[in-house]
């Protein structure tokens, strides 16, 4: 479903002029420091722009439609230019004492993006106002306030609107920054009549950390990718360690490589590709790319059946099914005298190609290919 930023106009893309609180001609047009900038870039994004405006008494003799209009387009010829296109306008008329249900932060405009089209739940209001957190609630969006913080906070929380504010802030830059690097975690969970699988991740580390697969070594080796990916992980199976190992490694897998397929999104901005790193007299190489293709090569030997309580075979099989699963290209290879130190190596270096090729960077939010598609 589409995404919608409801961006207020006066105090927020443009200066509100303190006495009369109208912009009713070319002279007081004035853009709000940083407001075009941080647009243009949020432009770019999977968000539908609209603008959502009280304009008090427009069309009325306080304020004639021939002075506000030239001002208006101005605005949007000036946002045009930098590639800031507004898909609607709404605009309300009436007065503040008319308490009209299209006024901010009535919703009487919005009924078009109240049919269920829109995903309002990961939209935003962004605007300087408590009426604009007022209408996210409404509307069952987040807002942004452009307000100083500690005024700001201080002001939604006395209007016990906390959890409805994302953000305050009085630098858009920082809007721009907080909209690009939305959340990268993802839920999956797979019930089979051979295993129970939860898998949480959270790519940029914030969330919760729990392992238990059954399996204490697989536990010992999924850690080294929390640490060395820095990311987050919850990690729950029941198997049917009765039989074997290897319903629980390959489900597991499975569920991790979906995780992060879907935690990356858009993978907008990633790097892509990574890693090699030594492991004591062990050396593990790991080259991993987030392209989208699906390709596995293994080039490891193991000389014991078993490490801890895991089937030295069911490794090559759980990156198997986590390449696939991940939509992933991943090449192993691996050398070393001590096994232990070996399948570490190899979960480490896999763990700091991962680091690496999701890393983010939200200046620049292009897609890592020369086709312009993944």
């Amino acid at each position: 479903m589409k995404r919608v930023l409801f961006i207020d106009r006066d105090g927020t893309i443009i200066v509100e002029p303190p006495v009369d609180y109208q912009v009713d001609s070319l002279e007081k047009l004035e853009f709000v420091p940083g407001a075009i900038t941080a647009l243009a870039s949020i432009a770019r994004l999977d968000f539908e722009l609209v603008l959502a405006t009280n304009q008090d008494g427009l069309g009325t003799e306080s304020f004639p439609e021939e002075t506000f209009w030239p001002a208006h387009n101005k605005m949007l010829g000036t946002l045009a230019g930098e590639g800031i296109h507004f898909a609607d306008q709404l605009i309300d008329r009436t007065f503040e004492r008319d308490a009209a249900p299209t006024r901010k932060p009535g919703t009487a405009l919005f009924g078009k993006y109240l049919q269920g089209a829109y995903d309002l739940a990961a939209s935003y209001v962004i605007g300087d106002r408590l009426t604009d957190v007022m209408l996210a609630r409404n509307l069952g969006a987040k807002a942004i306030l452009l307000l100083p913080e500690v005024a700001g906070w201080d002001a939604v929380r006395a209007a016990g609107l906390e959890e409805v504010c994302a953000l305050v802030t009085d630098d858009w830059q920082r809007i721009a920054e907080f909209l690009r690097a939305d959340d990268r975690s993802a839920t999956v969970e797979r019930n089979t009549r051979e295993t129970q699988i939860k898998v949480s991740i959270d790519l940029d580390g914030r969330g919760e950390t729990r392992i238990d697969s059954g399996l204490k070594f697989l536990d010992h080796m999924l850690d080294q990718i929390v640490h060395h990916a820095g990311v987050s992980l919850t990690a729950v199976a029941h198997g049917d360690l009765e039989v074997d190992e290897h319903h629980t490694m390959e489900d597991l897998a499975i569920v991790l490589g979906e995780a992060v397929y879907a935690a990356l999104g858009s993978k907008r901005g990633i790097e892509r590709y990574g890693y090699a790193l030594p492991m004591d007299e062990s050396r593990a190489l790991v080259l991993i790319d987030f392209g989208g293709r699906i390709d596995f090569e293994w080039d490891v030997e193991f000389h014991r059946e078993r490490v801890g309580d895991v089937p030295t075979e069911m490794f090559r099989h759980f990156f198997k099914s986590f390449a696939e699963a991940a939509r992933c290209n991943l090449h192993i290879s691996a050398r070393g005298e001590n096994e232990h130190h070996k399948i570490e190596g190899i979960f480490k270096a896999f763990a700091r190609a991962m680091r690496m090729a999701i890393r983010r960077n939200v200046f620049s939010y292009e897609l890592p290919s020369s086709k312009g598609v993944l």
